[in-house]
């Protein structure tokens, strides 16, 4: 039996949840003209969105799409200060929930996760798999096509339904949900909310449970949209990719990219989350080492020399820090 959620929707739209979701939303953001213009009647505000959710009266905005290159281009919707606040309220009652239902191996967008957790854990698979190098560690890399843009509402829906028992707090997250589509009707989520992050890792909670239950993968890594499985049996993850692709496209309405699918040997080097992976050491992938010079080439401030310093100490990076003449 699923285990449901205690929170109810009073709780979730309540004034005082939307003053604390406001503290969280505005850090960061006070100099945006949009933020400030909201700011300059708050509590009408506050007391104006409490009204429209308790009525049922809500309806969410309209989006505005920008691009960025991150490192590949992508399509990004923004809501407006309104509707993202909401989601702050929502995300601040759902996620430590949720948080408690998601597997230990998923690191994207959780608290004390990331991924430099995940490359580290990573490891201790690898040492474990290969037992500290005496044997081959093989890897089956994957990806999943248009993330963001292929999550199913209703089966996302008949997900939340499974943990939520609350009818009126259902009501809200439909909303939040339709208030986007991708390509065609109910189909996809926005890159750019807060909630977007916790439903994806909700959605995709049903293949990870999949994988580690029914596949038995001891060794098991997800990060959004890109996952691994390592064993010590080629043959045994040769196997896996049928099930995968099935499951991904029947129950989730998923695929995997075909030509992006590799089981590779970690002594040939398994490229990771921005980093190629052997068995002793790990080095920056060619893109990202080109998209930081690049990005240090532009500006060179120490805010951007830090966090690149930040990054290179998780590697094999000597002389990359040499040159940038630390």
């Amino acid at each position: 039996m699923k285990i449901k959620l205690g929170h109810n929707f009073e709780e979730i739209i309540g004034v005082e949840n939307l003053l604390e979701a406001w503290q969280e939303f505005v850090r960061g953001k006070r100099a945006k003209r949009d933020v400030q213009e909201f700011s300059l009647r708050l509590m009408n505000n506050i007391f104006s969105l409490h009204q429209d959710l308790a009525n049922h009266t809500y309806k969410h905005g309209a989006y505005q799409a920008f691009k960025i290159n991150d490192p590949k281009p992508r399509d990004i919707h923004k809501a407006s200060v309104r509707d993202r606040l909401l989601h702050h309220a929502v995300y601040r009652k759902l996620y430590p929930f949720f948080e408690r239902v998601f597997i230990a191996d998923s690191f994207s967008c959780r608290l004390g996760k990331g991924t430099h957790k995940a490359i580290n854990r990573f490891r201790a698979f690898a040492y474990k798999v290969g037992k500290n190098n005496t044997k081959t560690c093989w890897i089956l890399k994957c990806d999943i096509k248009k993330f963001f843009a292929s999550i199913d509402h209703e089966i996302l829906k008949e997900i939340l339904a499974k943990h939520i028992a609350d009818k009126n707090t259902l009501w809200l997250l439909d909303e939040i949900i339709d208030s986007f589509r991708s390509v065609r009707e109910e189909v996809g989520l926005p890159l750019g909310n807060l909630t977007s992050q916790l439903l994806v890792n909700i959605y995709m909670n049903e293949f990870d449970r999949f994988v580690k239950h029914k596949l038995k993968a001891k060794f098991y890594i997800r990060y959004a949209d890109d996952f691994i499985l390592l064993s010590d049996d080629r043959k045994w993850l040769e196997d896996r990719v049928e099930p995968i692709k099935e499951l991904l496209k029947n129950n989730l309405k998923l695929e995997i990219h075909e030509n992006k699918i590799q089981i590779k040997t970690l002594s040939s080097g398994v490229d990771f989350l921005g980093w190629v992976h052997f068995p002793d050491h790990r080095v920056l992938r060619t893109k990202t080492k080109k998209r930081m010079f690049k990005r240090i080439t532009v500006s060179s401030a120490p805010e951007t020399m830090n966090s690149y310093l930040g990054l290179l100490k998780h590697g094999n990076t000597k002389k990359i820090v040499s040159s940038l003449g630390f």
